[in-house]
């Protein structure tokens, strides 16, 4: 070897010397995240369960104050308390409603207990009011959204719609009478009519998902509607059977705001 070759070789051992301490402490990290990785993905297997495991269950919010979905039942739909086929049945929903129109379900969450099971959280048209279920999405339409929320307010006498969380449109309103009364809770607009040939009802009425345990003024009975009136002099005030009146120029004007599928809020 030359005095240049031993020289070159001198500094290359000289410089992988110097670096030495470097490169070790950079394979040793290397080797430990490679061990950390290799724990992470093992760790749900050794549980008994797939290296996905951690992921489920997990829930989707699809409804708040200010955007909501709503599916249209498609075929006799069985409710569950829980996600999962074992859960006990709280109801079973039909395709119709007793007004004769497609029936809905407000639409809370999706609920994914696996890769491929998901659940639908739903508010139910049932007593008691204000009852969840669980309903697997092959009983239901594709979803559908809508911007806006009515409140209902039994106190101030008054019903308000929001879009997005700002207010729309504003009225006076009638509700129950105290031994007929409208009744509090979290609700949505489950139809709209037009064809009542009754002016009792005015010229548009909503179906709710609202139920009275006595009477209302709704003819499918035992629902709460929100409809117009031919005694406009009687509102506001406590005046049905727990059904919500308002004038016919206020049912016309929020039929022209509120869509099918808007939660209800009744306070």
């Amino acid at each position: 070897m030359t005095d240049r070759e031993t020289g070159g070789v001198n500094k290359l051992n000289k410089s992988v010397s110097e670096h030495r301490p470097v490169l070790l402490s950079s394979i040793a990290l290397a080797g430990a995240f490679a061990a950390l990785m290799v724990l992470l993905l093992l760790a749900p297997a050794a549980h008994g369960g797939p290296a996905t495991g951690a992921l489920y269950p997990r829930t989707i919010k699809l409804t708040d104050a200010k955007v909501a979905h709503w599916a249209g039942v498609m075929k006799r739909a069985v409710v569950r308390a829980k996600p999962g086929l074992a859960a006990g049945i709280v109801t079973t929903l039909p395709t119709g409603t007793t007004d004769g129109t497609q029936n809905i379900v407000l639409v809370l969450a999706r609920v994914d207990i696996s890769p491929r099971q998901s659940w639908y959280r739903v508010r139910l048209p049932i007593l008691p009011n204000n009852k969840i279920g669980y309903v697997q999405p092959r009983y239901l339409s594709s979803l559908f959204v809508v911007h806006t929320h009515l409140y209902v307010d039994r106190g101030s006498l008054t019903a308000t719609l929001k879009r997005d969380g700002k207010t729309v449109f504003k009225t006076s309103v009638g509700i129950g009478k105290s031994y007929w009364p409208t009744p509090r809770g979290e609700f949505y607009i489950r139809d709209k009519l037009t064809s009542f040939d009754n002016p009792f009802y005015g010229p548009v009425a909503f179906g709710t998902s609202a139920r009275s345990p006595t009477l209302t003024d709704w003819p499918g009975g035992g629902y709460v509607g929100v409809h117009g009136t031919n005694q406009p002099q009687i509102i506001p005030g406590r005046i049905s059977h727990g059904c919500i009146r308002m004038r016919n120029a206020a049912i016309l004007a929020l039929a022209r705001l509120m869509p099918v599928g808007t939660p209800l809020t009744i306070r």
